[in-house]
């Protein structure tokens, strides 16, 4: 397996230390902060060690407090309710005694019902399309050095934006995009795994979309953005080792806080889940002398 995919895995696998307990490490992938997808894959990973025969059908997350990348993440989990159909669990992610996350997710034992679902935007699909790490010299060499890493370091996912991003010098556009998005790698039929992946690579590319209506200077480290909240919601069976596209909008942005919703739809136009965030966007007077924010990477 592609060892950062694969490091991603183990990263998401927590150690147990009691029936209710778990430990995770964390990863600096350019961020100012732990990466909210981690905590938010982690957290769900935790939730699912404490279930069986049910499947993860939603999840409803608020980010606290900044995560320490160079400390361990303890996260207890309390088995709010185990029903005939439905178990409920909720997560306190814990770092120097002090809550930095907490999660409410429910999981339903598998039956049928009605279906139906939206149709997926008409888009190009991902063969021809370039990666995000894909960025021409002259581009790079002008954004701050962490940023640059951030853009061209080794990734667990493929990542082919429909419409390539301009970081240098940002145009102002509709608040509405779409990402194509798979591991690297293919991974096994455990479908725990696949979820806490998808919650991880969730939290991509949203919260930015609020921001393109004002084509704000994240190269010049001009934007402060953090995560508020993270909602997810599985509808159907999830493969993350299969090209996704990840379409989302935001229908507003005010109070220093933007909105952005986001759905995954498999090649053949499935709707198989769907995220919502609020999130802080600022604009700064003058640069931060912390690592600039990215509209990709929401934290």
């Amino acid at each position: 397996m592609h060892p950062v995919l694969e490091d991603l895995i183990e990263l998401l696998q927590l150690e147990r230390i009691e029936d209710n307990i778990f430990r995770g490490e964390s990863r600096d992938i350019g961020g100012a902060q732990v990466f909210g997808g981690q905590v938010l894959g982690q957290a769900l990973s935790a939730a699912h060690h404490t279930v069986e025969g049910r499947v993860a059908h939603s999840l409803h997350a608020y980010f606290l407090r900044r995560g320490d990348m160079s400390a361990p993440i303890i996260y207890e989990v309390d088995r709010a309710r185990d029903g005939g159909s439905f178990s409920v669990r909720r997560v306190v992610a814990i770092q120097h005694g002090r809550p930095i996350f907490n999660l409410a997710a429910s999981f339903q034992s598998p039956e049928k019902g009605i279906e139906h679902h939206a149709e997926m935007p008409d888009v190009p699909g991902p063969d021809g399309l370039q990666d995000v790490t894909e960025i021409a010299p002259e581009m790079l060499a002008r954004v701050p050095e962490k940023m640059r890493r951030f853009l061209t370091d080794k990734r667990p996912f493929e990542i082919r934006p429909v419409r390539p991003i301009n970081f240098e010098k940002p145009e102002r556009l509709p608040p509405e995009k779409q990402v194509w998005i798979k591991a690297v790698d293919k991974l096994s039929d455990d479908y725990s795994l696949h979820q806490n992946l998808l919650a991880y690579v969730s939290d991509y590319e949203l919260l930015g979309t609020s921001t393109l209506p004002h084509g704000l200077p994240f190269g010049r480290g001009m934007v402060q953005m953090a995560s508020l909240d993270h909602a997810l919601w599985f509808h159907r069976d999830v493969r993350i080792d299969d090209w996704l596209l990840y379409s989302f909008d935001s229908p507003s942005a005010s109070g220093a806080r933007g909105f952005a919703r986001g759905q995954f739809f498999t090649q053949d136009g499935v709707l198989i889940a769907s995220a919502a965030q609020e999130g802080l966007v600022r604009v700064l007077d003058k640069p931060r002398t912390s690592r600039p924010s990215d509209p990709r990477l929401q934290v």
